[in-house]
């Protein structure tokens, strides 16, 4: 199809990006558009006129509206996210999606620093009380940063960056992320914790920077803060759903915590909340990207995205399948699936305590292929859910670099028993630690490509994939499959599947048994087993 030249390449800028995004388009040639005041009817309309189009969080491009763009090469959003664009039929449509993911994570880590020394130091209620024509001096005393320790839970760009701030105040810093290699918290001059109970029982001032999961949901619940130093200090600038408004308010009433800064909430907009009159707890309306410079950064950033797409340069933000040949496509497509799942089970199964290193291994016809796009599907399952930002193709090796996981992927054209395998191993702890390392091997069979489970925890078997699972590691004796679906049928999950295995030419009283499900399994599940000396272990996974 014939593509315009340069100079009548046509953007439109559909909402308010900053002046340096439309000037950066502008330079580089194109012309542009400014739609701020168009209706979604205006839209439609003329989305068929652009080779690219910018947006912020208000314009809805579904496959309905993207089906009009006939000539659309790349959607660019000036912000972290992609919520409000069909990226599904853009990439069916050849589109690029691109967003600007690190435009806020400065302006929130200096937010959580805004809401940390307003906390300490009662500037809100302070500032309030004198405007209000008293002078409160004695009632407002704080306390100081300097040699208090700040416990940080989730260290991805956000934690660090904060990190790196709170240390300039004197304060000693521990965190924890299980999806973070060991070396990378001594490099930026913190103590790593083994788990978030560790953070707990010697933070002054805790912050929380975890993404938004099944795992991290309601966090922080009447059993952390139990476990917490009394006259903690809490703060909350990413999610809010990551803490229990009601063991938060339980642990203020008692004194358990000193006081809170809150700038998200579970509901938001939000004018009314049971805190809000708490006299040591501080709130803003979700203010953690809301400065000028992270507004005029995300619209730069996003049309730096738009200028590669249209100039055949690199689009290192965009969030669908990058471009590969059919052929090589062909060859891969059917085990997309399995390397994410294998990637999932490998994380589920490690240690929780550190990720420092993933090998990732082709054997057999596969190993003939380009395979780059499957280590890719491993990193994304490894880290899903388990970062700042949404992991994706082009992102997922930078979030692994980041975090100083070291990635390794080799191709071997045999493979023993089956005609393809992928093995993936995750190290926890550097290599010179002595920890141990935990591999999981699959491949797909038949004409529909079904995914297979072939090896967990040292154990061979055979089993086919289902989106959702449970790993059990015990002692090997009659009895113990009656037991699991006795666990399973009390809390009402119904099982689809299940194998056994054993370590092979290895003599042991171990057995792994992987149990397929129809629907997830909750850790409550465990209990019944796990009370029992002849379990030792057991996940819930979902894919």
């Amino acid at each position: 199809m014939h593509r315009l030249g340069r100079d009548q390449v046509k953007v439109l800028v559909r909402e308010n990006i900053g002046d340096s995004g439309v000037e950066l388009l502008r330079s580089a040639g194109f012309e542009v558009d400014l739609g701020y005041d168009w209706s979604a009817d205006d839209l439609v309309e003329r989305i068929g006129d652009y080779d690219a189009i910018l947006i912020r969080s208000a314009t809805k491009l579904d496959a309905d509206v993207l089906a009009k763009a006939e000539k659309l090469r790349v959607v660019a959003r000036a912000g972290v996210g992609v919520d409000n664009v069909d990226v599904d039929a853009a990439t069916r449509q050849g589109v690029v999606v691109a967003n600007a993911p690190q435009s806020n994570v400065v302006t929130a880590a200096e937010h959580t620093m805004a809401l940390l020394l307003a906390l300490a130091r009662n500037v809100p209620q302070a500032h309030g009380s004198l405007v209000a024509g008293r002078w409160d001096r004695a009632k407002f005393t704080g306390v100081e940063l300097h040699d208090k320790v700040l416990g940080i839970l989730g260290f991805g760009r956000i934690g660090q960056l904060v990190a790196h701030r709170a240390r300039g105040f004197g304060m000693r810093v521990v965190a924890f992320d299980a999806y973070m290699a060991e070396e990378r918290f001594g490099e930026l001059g913190v103590e790593r914790a083994a788990t978030a109970e560790a953070v707990y029982a010697v933070s002054d001032f805790l912050t929380v920077h975890l993404p938004k999961n099944a795992e991290t949901h309601d966090f922080l619940d009447a059993e952390a803060f139990a476990a917490m130093k009394d006259g903690v200090r809490i703060l909350n600038v990413a999610r809010g759903p990551l803490v229990v408004d009601d063991a938060l308010k339980d642990a203020l009433d008692s004194g358990k915590v000193a006081g809170a800064a809150l700038d998200v909430f579970r509901e938001e907009p939000i004018t009314e909340h049971p805190l809000f009159d708490y006299p040591n707890v501080v709130v803003t309306p979700h203010l953690g990207a809301s400065t000028t410079e992270a507004t005029d950064r995300a619209g730069y950033q996003a049309a730096e995205q738009v200028v590669a797409a249209l100039t055949g340069t690199a689009v290192t933000t965009a969030v669908n399948v990058p471009a590969i040949a059919a052929d090589d496509l062909a060859a891969l497509e059917p085990f997309l699936g399995l390397c994410s799942s294998l990637g999932r089970i490998a994380a589920g199964l490690a240690p929780a305590t550190s990720l420092d290193a993933l090998e990732v291994e082709f054997l057999g016809r596969i190993a003939e292929h380009d395979n780059r796009l499957l280590t890719i599907q491993v990193v994304k399952g490894v880290l899903a859910d388990h970062t700042d930002e949404a992991v994706n193709d082009v992102n997922a090796l930078a979030l692994a670099g980041e975090r100083g996981i070291a990635i390794a992927a080799t191709s071997r054209p045999i493979a023993h028993d089956f005609t393809d395998l992928v093995r993936v191993t995750v190290r926890s702890g550097p290599a010179q630690s002595g920890e141990g390392t935990t591999r999981v091997v699959g491949t797909v069979l038949g004409q529909r490509h079904r995914p297979h489970l072939l090896e967990a925890w040292g154990s061979r078997f055979n089993v086919q994939l289902e989106p959702y699972l449970a790993v059990f590691r015990y002692r090997d004796q009659p009895g113990m499959l009656g037991r699991i679906g006795a666990a399973f049928g009390d809390a009402g999950v119904n099982i689809v599947s299940a194998a056994v295995g054993r370590e092979p030419e290895r003599v042991t009283d171990e057995a792994t048994m992987v149990v397929t499900t129809d629907a997830p399994v909750s850790p409550d599940v465990f209990e019944p087993v796990l009370a029992s000396t002849d379990f030792f272990d057991a996940r819930a996974i979902s894919l």
